[in-house]
């Protein structure tokens, strides 16, 4: 439903469902931390069971991009991503409802002179991030090392994105609607970092064909006219959740040198190769519930 279509009242009924979801996430962030995951883990397993549809969408991406594990392992990466997922969720809730300050013993940062040294050429840092269930939690500690803006999808419900706005300013320092490429060059040509995320399909229009875990994904072009418009270094930052579910590392790998090459094909080929190869160190943590092969080539036809 369209923003205009919500009552402008926040104290109407319609949206108290969104203040118990709200109320939920504030109590999820102050859980003893060993209780959150617990917490997050049977979300992550109710939900494989009762979402259906986003099972289906998920074993299809496995098993297109696993076709190396037989049926029983793809099984069982489908079950660990939801409920990888699950535990993300309220990973998100202690991103969005507690000082960052208070996680930064969670966070080992390898690689940070590689984005202090790309933040010293003072042409500000396109930081590519990867769509992880820990996505709201890396910003959350990245902003303990290293300023940066955001780019981000605004939700529909003006209740929900005032709370997810205020929450995520407390992580960035500046968020920008994906829609906004205006705003993002401005904000890296000022001399700061943004943290964009290119590992969705966004249609045929946005996008060209590039490999991506051997399949013809549509991949977004933004990456290299970004970089290409504000002559910023390209730095890949890969995150992910340490096997003790206590601890996260980040790793800022170094600026891509000869980015972009003038070729979109080329430069989204190598976009997607970082990503698959961050995915590959935990798969279970990225975000298969997304319909990441929705756009074919022309003339095949749809997996989902």
């Amino acid at each position: 439903m369209a923003k205009s279509h919500y009552p402008r009242s926040f104290a109407h009924p319609r949206y108290w469902p969104t203040w118990l979801a709200i109320g939920a996430m504030y109590v999820a962030a102050w859980l003893p931390w060993r209780l959150k995951m617990w917490v997050g883990s049977g979300v992550g397993r109710l939900a494989w069971r009762f979402a259906k549809r986003r099972r289906r969408i998920t074993t299809t991406n496995v098993a297109l991009c696993f076709p190396e594990k037989n049926a029983e392992a793809q099984r069982r990466l489908v079950k660990d991503t939801f409920i990888a997922n699950g535990i993300g969720l309220v990973e998100t809730a202690t991103a969005w409802c507690r000082d960052p300050e208070s996680l930064r013993h969670r966070a080992v940062y390898v690689g940070q002179e590689n984005m202090a040294r790309a933040q010293a050429q003072g042409k500000g840092v396109l930081i590519i991030g990867v769509h992880f269930s820990t996505l709201d939690m890396g910003g959350a500690l990245h902003s303990l090392f290293f300023s940066a803006g955001a780019v981000y999808r605004p939700h529909d419900n003006p209740l929900f994105e005032r709370f997810m706005t205020r929450a995520r300013l407390r992580s960035f320092d500046q968020i920008i609607d994906r829609h906004d490429l205006r705003g993002a060059v401005r904000r890296i040509k000022a001399g700061h970092s943004v943290w964009y995320s290119p590992d969705q399909d966004f249609g045929r229009a946005a996008s060209v064909f590039a490999p991506f875990f051997g399949q013809q994904a549509a991949t977004i072009k933004l990456t290299a006219k970004i970089a290409r418009m504000t002559g910023a270094p390209v730095v890949p930052l890969v995150f992910h959740r340490n096997p003790d579910n206590a601890t996260y590392t980040f790793e800022a790998l170094p600026a891509l040198d000869g980015f972009p090459s003038g070729d979109d094909v080329v430069d989204a080929t190598r976009i997607n190769a970082f990503i698959e190869q961050a995915i590959r160190r935990h798969p279970e943590q990225y975000l298969w519930l997304h319909r990441r092969f929705k756009t074919r080539p022309e003339g095949e036809a749809g997996v989902y």
